[in-house]
């Protein structure tokens, strides 16, 4: 069954819980800042555990000390739904970047 589409007040009610993360179109994206690539890798690799647990899996990017995330529910003609708020919120309960 496909997800529902958010609101646009939906939408926008869910961005103000999630710190740095932004609308780009129909989905949300937010650039992690890393003290290494490799920490880059690692934080790349739990974010994919996580996702995988919640079968929610976003576009990632990995560059120089960054990480690149980007949520949409593709079974929802790629609108946003609560699961991409659901994972974006899971993703940042890993604490990433460390201080």
């Amino acid at each position: 069954m496909p997800s529902t589409p958010l609101t646009e007040t939906e939408i926008q009610r869910q961005l103000q819980e999630l710190s740095g993360w932004v609308r780009e179109g129909d989905a949300i994206q937010k650039e992690f800042q890393l003290e290494s690539y490799v920490a880059g890798l690692a934080f790349a690799t739990a974010v994919g555990i996580v996702c995988e647990g919640l079968n929610h899996h976003p576009d990632m990017n990995i560059g120089w000390k960054k990480v690149t995330l980007r949520f949409t529910t593709h079974d929802a003609g790629s609108q946003l739904t609560g699961s991409d708020f659901t994972t974006a919120a899971a993703v940042e309960r890993l604490g990433y970047p460390h201080k």
